[in-house]
């Protein structure tokens, strides 16, 4: 979504570009709105604010995933595998590895099994 939208900063580049555009070839007789100005750049520094959250979060969210991952090793979890047949199918066995990042997913080496961290149904010691 970041592609098409580009972010906040550049967001605000391109808008300011536009509003010295629009101040130049202005009507004199018929001003732009202060207020109206004042209340865009306002949005424009939240939304900066916001993605710097966001990136914040998502930063910390990875790291609690990594860490989450590593805890299973050497611990019998339970997950849904795909069968010969194409069906989906419960397995278990013993996390041996992590695989953190690939491609920004988690994997797991499970005995014959590679799996996401997100398809762990459940885990016991």
């Amino acid at each position: 979504m970041e592609a098409l939208l580009g972010t906040a900063s550049g967001i605000q580049t391109d808008y300011m570009k536009l509003l010295v555009a629009q101040l130049q070839n202005q009507n004199p007789l018929e001003p732009l709105d202060n207020q109206d100005m004042a209340s865009q750049l306002a949005q424009f520094s939240q939304l900066q604010q916001l993605e710097t959250m966001n990136s914040g979060f998502a930063r910390v969210l990875a790291c609690v995933e990594r860490s989450y991952a590593r805890s299973l090793i050497g611990r019998d979890v339970s997950f849904l595998a795909e069968t010969e047949a194409g069906t989906a199918e419960t397995q278990s066995g013993t996390v041996e590895r992590v695989y953190p990042n690939v491609d920004g997913e988690i994997f797991l080496a499970v005995g014959q099994y590679t799996i996401r961290l997100e398809d762990v149904l459940s885990f016991k010691d």
